[in-house]
């Protein structure tokens, strides 16, 4: 069984406003005289402080983060043996490097424990003290992601196949529909994914849609466009997302919008006219 023996760890706080008293952590130090163990890890982005101070100077905070991790770690790796084990305890060593005083960076409250791993102690600290509350990247989803379940139901249908992809000219430009097929006139269909981060890319895509439909207004063939669309999934979104409709329903052509939840309205709609387009013609 490996040997448990006690550490102590001392937060590397971040003070927006002194006089507000506001702070935030933004490393850890972790000391274990047993093992010689003395460590630091302090954070390279901003994570949460650009929303907690948004008028943060974020890249003067980053070179000042930068400049504290590698006078500690080089501090760290010039100790002695003898030093290392007798520093009273981490925040003995944070004070060395950064003296308590007015700066927008302070020392919290040392903190201890018992580890047999000081390095995962460390890992953990700084997850649960710094980390913790950081937004996690949110994969988005993308137009072909959208798509997938439509040409899943298509290819259960036998159908997929009579859709291909179509490029709608004009004097003025050249948009390419990733599927398409003919029944008199082309029927151009979309997947757009308004999965995205903020309300401006929602808004920003359908613009540049719209804009790309103004640009066909004197396409050299008829076509009616339609957009299948992927809600986002950031339900703070909503609102950002009704505009983007709007904005692609008014571009010219009047485009048919329909949204993911109606995946079986389009897919009985594309079958229907597929079958249209393929049945015989009727003497008259």
């Amino acid at each position: 069984m490996t040997t448990r023996a006690p550490y102590s760890y001392v937060l590397l706080r971040y003070r927006h406003d002194p006089l507000a008293g506001e702070f935030a952590n933004v490393g850890v130090i972790v000391h274990q005289p047993s093992s010689r163990f003395l460590d630091a890890k302090i954070r390279h982005t901003l994570g949460r402080l650009s929303a907690m101070f948004p008028d943060i100077d974020g890249e003067a905070l980053r070179s000042s983060l930068r400049a504290i991790e590698r006078e500690l770690k080089h501090r760290a790796e010039s100790q002695s043996g003898d030093l290392l084990t007798s520093l009273n305890d981490a925040g003995s060593f944070g004070r060395q490097i950064l003296p308590a005083d007015d700066s927008s960076f302070v020392w919290g409250p040392v903190g201890s424990g018992m580890t047999s791993d000081p390095t995962e102690s460390l890992a953990s600290l700084y997850e649960r003290f710094v980390a913790r509350y950081d937004e996690r990247p949110r994969p988005h989803r993308d137009d072909a992601a959208v798509w997938r379940p439509v040409r899943d139901r298509l290819t259960e249908l036998k159908l997929a196949d009579r859709l291909q992809q179509k490029t709608i000219a004009s004097p003025f430009d050249r948009v390419e529909f990733d599927h398409a097929w003919k029944n008199g006139e082309w029927h151009c269909f979309q997947p757009l994914s308004f999965d995205l981060a903020n309300e401006e890319n929602i808004r920003e895509k359908a613009r540049r849609w719209a804009g790309q439909m103004l640009a066909l207004k004197d396409a050299t063939e008829p076509f009616k466009p339609y957009f299948f669309v992927g809600l986002p999934s950031d339900r703070s979104l909503d609102d950002a997302f009704r505009a983007a409709l709007n904005i692609l329903k008014l571009s010219p052509f009047s485009p048919e919008v329909i949204e993911e939840t109606r995946i079986e309205d389009l897919i009985r709609q594309i079958a229907r006219e597929i079958e249209q387009s393929e049945a015989p013609r009727t003497r008259e």
